[in-house]
């Protein structure tokens, strides 16, 4: 994988809270347009690891690079160039659809003439242009999930974190909703995603496995199941995890 071909880049990266190492040297490369599996047990590291590279929390030491910003100095400016997705959708449910959406525009920096292109693709392209003046609140739990990765992703960033996005919903919105991240990625997004839902870490092109803030595992979802003889990448994860000795 090449310089220009990476989107993030990760030596040796550490996060320690007085005598606690939450993250421990983990280093990793990101490919642009890949989608990223980062999974752990409970207590692995996981969320400390995903806000250094939001420009959330600067690391104790090591280094690194997300869309080429210094992960130990320019955590704002990295603020300003990635979209971010929580479980909780980020929305405000007492706003409307298009409410939010010109919410996030504009806290993305967008100009008047971008939010408004920007909005009007959107939402044709969620199917949402008869929802505009529907409040948040009131729509089915799988079109706000849908309009908060619209939200997240609306000022086209490189990089969009999506942390355990699927959370709470059924199995048919979960699988709709990957459709989104599939055309994320082949326009060029890079996509980062945490999940506790085994089964989706089949969808991504590489998956990392932390234990104990180390990363235990990172490769193919094929070739994980090949080196753990597992059929499942539930079967690889209990393997890996087995003697993780941290829990939440």
């Amino acid at each position: 994988m090449t310089n220009s071909n990476i989107a993030i880049s990760v030596r040796d990266l550490t996060k320690c809270f007085g005598t606690f190492t939450a993250v421990d040297h983990i280093s990793f490369d990101v490919g642009k347009g890949e989608i990223f599996g980062f999974l752990g047990a409970n207590g692995a590291g996981k969320t400390t690891a995903m806000r250094m590279l939001c420009g959330l929390s600067y690391p104790t030491s090591g280094s690194g690079t997300v869309t080429g910003f210094n992960v130990c100095t320019e955590g704002e400016q990295i603020k300003r160039h990635i979209g971010y997705m929580s479980q909780r959708f980020s929305l405000y449910g007492d706003l409307t659809v298009a409410q939010n959406l010109r919410l996030f525009s504009t806290i993305y920096g967008l100009t008047d003439g971008e939010i408004k292109s920007r909005m009007d693709i959107v939402m044709k392209r969620l199917d949402m242009e008869g929802m505009a003046d529907a409040r948040v609140k009131s729509i089915p739990v799988g079109w706000r999930q849908k309009l908060a990765f619209a939200a997240s992703t609306i000022h086209t960033p490189e990089i969009v974190f999506l942390d355990e996005p699927t959370g709470g919903v059924d199995p048919v919105t979960r699988r709709k909703f990957w459709e989104l991240i599939y055309q994320a990625s082949s326009e060029g997004m890079t996509v980062f995603v945490t999940t506790h839902y085994l089964d989706e870490a089949e969808y991504c092109n590489r998956v990392s496995i932390m234990v104990d803030g180390r990363i235990a595992a990172l490769n193919t979802p094929a070739a994980l199941k090949a080196r753990y003889h597992a059929e499942t990448m539930d079967e690889v994860f209990r393997t890996v995890a087995k003697n993780a000795q941290r829990s939440e």
